[in-house]
């Protein structure tokens, strides 16, 4: 399954959290596909020193999931992990008729 997984930390928990990403780069039952770090606040509400990223995974079970997830946790980040589903470009009216059957 892929998944967007969105992490959020405060600006003083990045040592901490970049340690956790390093750890579960090659965690078993992940495949990192793309990570991507944001130049500034994509989300309404968030306090000033909130940073934020975001990486496209596929994970083999629920259980792969969750251990990213508490890595992170335990680091002082909140995650958001997001099902996705991939619509190769310029197919989307064929994808579309694909899902509709």
């Amino acid at each position: 399954m892929k998944v967007a997984m969105f992490v959020m930390w405060d600006m003083s928990k990045t040592a901490e959290v970049a340690k956790a990403a390093d750890s579960v780069v090659n965690m078993p039952g992940r495949k990192l596909l793309v990570n991507y770090m944001f130049q500034g606040k994509p989300f309404d509400g968030l306090p000033p020193t909130t940073v934020v990223s975001m990486a496209v995974s596929e994970v083999e079970s629920n259980e792969a999931l969750t251990a990213i997830e508490y890595t992170y946790g335990l680091a002082g980040a909140t995650t958001w992990a997001v099902p996705v589903f991939e619509i190769p470009v310029g197919k989307n009216v064929e994808t579309e008729k694909k899902v509709r059957k």
